[in-house]
């Protein structure tokens, strides 16, 4: 769901790869397609092979969205501020309009919502779904969203536990990390919104420099590429105000190995998947900024239901291509940094964080509850082509 939801993925010319095998596929095959890819079903319908549904996101935002879509409770209010409850979850989950994306809360049809009903249809009628997530991050969820849809559905994640020893090698010289070897443990908060992401004011950027600087906390900043060039956003002389507790990041960075630091004491994040899991399986409690998308379902998981992060207060979704036009002021984002990083409530955070890490380790272990569902998975693929399937899914 980091995509942007109108672009989705056409069904590609299959000729081809009929024409290689004579009209078939390889025995004993089946096909993975990712939410955005609709036509899945059809192409794996017409190869006789089950197709497989892969969510890149949890299943409690998954679980808000459809409650979303099926009752509608934001047709009711009059205010785009004003809170309503999602109706049909486990949790009282409270939202505004204004946090909701365009496609949902617009009356008309559109291009992205026609794409939207595309997807979940195709889900539907899929074989199964495999989700990057673990039950006991969302235990109140795996099961409802099994329910929900009524499709047989597997909890494998997090996913990239599993070649984090050999993907990290080749990042271990960043200077970053040497600049962390000189800090504390739990006294550096971590900033970044993404690779897709990013602020289109440069007065947004300039309240979080503001209030990086009023915080007197350590901090590593990464910051867009294309921003480098545009940096009258940067206060006159904050490099030399914040110099030895502040570093800066013009580009790519290393995100999982800073994430793993004792240096890292919190993650400012836009709350996309992938980011939170990171977070989570290195046991770092997170300030949360939403900007669009699903991101504002998983910021409730993260501060209401888990209760491992503190909102700065955004509160207007957008495309990836839209300015937002209601800025967080420097205040805000400051005071939610001193309470992560230097309050009492901030280290319980930091403690639940910690348990968390402990429960994603055990569940890619072997008997671990994503280590089981892989397992079942594999073995019920196997009854179902009719083919021997390994079977090792050590990570």
């Amino acid at each position: 769901m980091a995509n942007e939801p109108g672009d989705i993925i056409t069904w590609p010319d299959f000729k081809d790869l009929s024409q290689d095998h004579g009209g078939d596929v390889p025995s004993g095959s089946s096909r993975f397609g990712g939410l955005l890819f609709p036509w899945a079903t059809d192409v794996a319908a017409n190869f006789g092979i089950p197709r497989l549904c892969f969510h890149g996101t949890g299943v409690f935002a998954l679980s808000v969205l459809h409650g979303l879509r099926q009752h509608k409770p934001y047709k009711t209010i009059t205010s785009d501020f004003e809170p309503f409850t999602v109706p049909g979850l486990p949790d009282q989950v409270k939202i505004t309009r204004q946090q909701l994306p365009s496609f949902i809360k617009e009356e008309a049809e559109n291009k992205v919502r026609s794409t939207l009903d595309q997807c979940i249809k195709s889900e539907m009628s899929s074989y199964g779904v495999l989700v990057n997530s673990f039950h006991e991050l969302e235990p109140g969820y795996s099961e409802h969203y099994r329910k929900v849809i009524g499709k047989k559905t597997w909890y494998i994640g997090p996913v990239s536990l599993c070649n984090r020893d050999t993907s990290d090698k080749a990042q271990q010289g960043h200077e970053c990390l040497r600049w962390l070897d000189s800090k504390q443990p739990n006294s550096v908060i971590y900033i970044c919104f993404g690779s897709l992401m990013h602020f289109w004011a440069a007065k947004q950027l300039f309240e979080i420099a503001m209030a990086l600087e009023a915080t007197g906390q350590n901090f590593i900043w990464v910051v867009k590429k294309e921003d480098k060039d545009k940096e009258e956003w940067l206060p006159e002389g904050f490099e030399t105000w914040v110099d030895g507790r502040g570093l800066i990041i013009r580009g790519w960075a290393p995100q999982v190995l800073i994430l793993d630091h004792e240096a890292i004491g919190g993650f400012m994040t836009h709350c996309g998947w992938n980011s939170i899991l990171e977070s989570v399986t290195a046991g770092v409690p997170m300030v949360t900024w939403p900007l669009s998308a699903e991101q504002f379902y998983n910021e409730k998981l993260v501060t209401d239901v888990l209760k491992i992060g503190v909102g700065v207060g955004a509160q207007e979704s957008s495309s990836l291509l839209e300015e937002k036009k209601n800025i967080v002021k420097r205040g805000d984002v400051k005071e939610a940094i001193i309470k992560l990083m230097a309050s009492e409530e901030g280290e319980k955070m930091r403690i639940l964080a910690g348990k968390l890490k402990e429960m994603a380790r055990r569940a890619t272990e072997e008997g671990g509850s994503s280590y089981s569902d892989l397992n079942v998975f594999l073995e019920e693929l196997k009854l179902t082509v009719k083919v021997p399937v390994k079977m090792n899914c050590k990570c």
